[in-house]
């Protein structure tokens, strides 16, 4: 069954224009009576389709219930913006493996550091992505992405988290010997090409996070976040 995006429905009903309402019309050719899912902040909204015009298409609710393929924790990573468009592909990854946010941070050995509109462009394009990986991948909602701040603010944000790690080339942790909770929040921060200064690494632990080490084998800045994910939806048991 489609699936889409939309805000909460009024009245039990959803109102598709714009780009979705050609979509469904002319891509899909669906019709008057056919089912379609609209997914809300985790909530999933099964609905048929009661009139279409070449512009618009207005579907009932016909029951709602948790979408499953939410998992039960909300992971947000911090990401230091890496070179060329490899946060692409990180956003697009963890979201469907189940990010629940992302935030862009500048730390010391970040290369690329987009100001202005040239950073607003880049977030733009990231949560254009997010939302295309969301619907691929059957998500019922679309991952945040933050503004790009810088990593001070990144730190002071991560405190809100319940679990709070740190990814860190200099050693740490194993992930499988963190005590992860299978509902509630984590943290998990992760450097650029270069890594982390000392200083920066000292910043997060002060502020409560976890060392974390994934062996012996150094990954790519790309391929951190993803293997990251990956494990920690293994170990939370939505995986």
């Amino acid at each position: 069954m489609p699936r889409f995006f939309t805000d909460k429905p009024a009245d039990n009903i959803i109102t598709v224009t714009g780009s979705d309402a050609a979509h469904m019309g002319y891509s899909l050719r669906m019709k008057i009576g056919d089912p379609v899912t609209f997914c809300h902040s985790g909530t999933d909204y099964f609905c048929r389709i009661e009139s279409m015009t070449g512009s618009e298409v207005v579907c009932r609710v016909e029951s709602s219930g948790q979408s499953r393929s939410e998992p039960t924790v909300s992971v947000t990573l911090y990401q230091a913006f890496p070179k060329q468009d490899k946060l692409d592909y990180i956003v697009q990854k963890t979201t469907e493996l189940g990010i629940t946010r992302i935030v862009p941070f500048i730390s010391a050995r970040c290369v690329s550091r987009p100001e202005g509109r040239s950073a607003e462009k880049k977030l733009e394009r990231l949560r254009r992505i997010a939302e295309e990986a969301a619907k691929q991948s059957g998500r019922g909602m679309i991952p945040e992405i933050a503004p790009l701040t810088d990593m001070r603010r990144a730190v002071v944000d991560m405190k809100n988290c319940g679990v709070k790690l740190f990814c860190y080339e200099n050693g740490g942790r194993r992930l499988s010997e963190v005590s992860l909770p299978e509902s509630g929040s984590i943290g998990v921060m992760i450097g650029s090409e270069g890594g982390f200064e000392r200083a920066e690494a000292d910043m997060a632990e002060a502020a409560g996070a976890v060392r974390i080490w994934l062996g012996e084998r150094i990954l790519r800045c790309e391929t951190c976040p993803v293997a990251v994910t990956a494990i920690l939806m293994n170990l939370t048991g939505n995986m």
